[in-house]
């Protein structure tokens, strides 16, 4: 478990009940991401507070009728993906500042100028964001945002992407969740749902990302996605 002053409060609120558990914000980010970490790493008490500032605990009919069950660590991972972070505003300032960064050098690496052929070094990329008034979120993942973000800067900034086009199929049993994350996160030029309930596409990334593309793929289908790359440019 983590030390308590480095922890921060995860809140979820439901059927007008609150529960609240102590967390550390970076490892609370990687889980929302799909990172395996085990939950007691991840938190600083194992219990779920109605108010965690009077070490007020929920009650079990509570834990009960809002999740159906009082196993802390079911709970406690439905209030980190559902819930809000309460981060306090160095904590937000620093994992905001780390995001952007990384945000940053992954445009200066993969992305180029197509009037000249160069990269744009990266004080010129975070010139632009700024102009752009671009806000990035600590907890959205990185491919997601950089589409957006490219998106942005278009207007002030000549770039264009390597990319990979892929034809993806996701299972039946997986598709209704894949598909929001796989559109926020690529480029689908093509989709179609078949008969039996499986979602397939043509959706196209930029190279650099093709690592992180497999692993998202990975885990929303638990390794049954099939993914099949159909042209590199």
């Amino acid at each position: 478990m983590i030390p308590l002053d480095k922890a921060v409060v995860a809140r979820l609120e439901s059927h007008g009940e609150k529960f609240e558990i102590l967390v550390d914000p970076d490892l609370v980010a990687d889980i929302r991401h799909g990172t395996d970490i085990d939950i007691e790493d991840a938190v600083a008490a194992l219990f779920i507070f109605e108010n965690s500032s009077k070490a007020e605990k929920a009650s079990e009919e509570n834990l009960k009728k809002v999740f159906d069950s009082t196993d802390f660590e079911t709970v406690a991972r439905r209030i980190i993906h559902k819930g809000e972070i309460h981060l306090t505003a160095e904590q937000r300032k620093q994992m905001v500042e780390d995001k952007r960064k990384q945000i940053v050098n992954f445009i200066s690496r993969n992305a180029i100028n197509p009037q000249n052929k160069l990269p744009h070094p990266p004080k010129r990329i975070e010139m632009a964001m700024e102009e752009a008034k671009i806000s990035v979120d600590p907890f959205k993942h990185l491919d997601e945002q950089v589409k957006s973000v490219v998106k942005a800067l278009r207007p002030i900034l000549p770039i264009k992407f390597a990319e990979i086009k892929f034809a993806v199929k996701i299972p039946a049993d997986y598709a209704p969740k894949a598909y929001g994350e796989i559109s926020s996160g690529t480029t689908v030029e093509r989709e179609e749902w078949q008969n039996d309930g499986s979602w397939v596409c043509v959706c196209t990334i930029p190279a650099g990302i093709q690592e992180e593309f497999y692993n998202m793929i990975n885990r929303l289908t638990k390794g049954d996605g099939e993914v099949k790359i159909l042209d590199q440019a």
